[in-house]
């Protein structure tokens, strides 16, 4: 499937990079290629994931270490919506 991104994104690997960059910035760089990597393998069988209504309507989640990868299946494409901290308080993510 074709594979899109919310507006959300690059401020959310951002955010990201930065943060694991404090103590490492090497990792921070492979990281954010592992998360980019798993984002392309949810677009070839986003339906493996499991579907989180609690968190948003039609939201699924895949996992990178501690993040959380929250995205939907449409009709001709798969959208990456937010990419967080899975300790987050996920079900209120979309609330704001």
């Amino acid at each position: 499937m074709h594979l899109t991104f919310s507006r959300f994104i690059d401020g959310d690997l951002d955010e990201i990079a930065g943060y694991i960059a404090q103590d490492n910035p090497e990792r921070a760089v492979t990281f954010i290629e592992d998360i980019r990597a798993k984002c392309r393998g949810i677009s070839h069988n986003p339906l493996l994931y499991q579907l989180r209504a609690d968190i948003g309507p039609g939201i699924r989640l895949a996992s990178v270490g501690n993040y959380a990868i929250l995205f939907r299946v449409l009709q001709d494409a798969v959208r990456i919506e937010r990419v967080v901290y899975g300790g987050r308080n996920l079900p209120g993510i979309f609330d704001s």
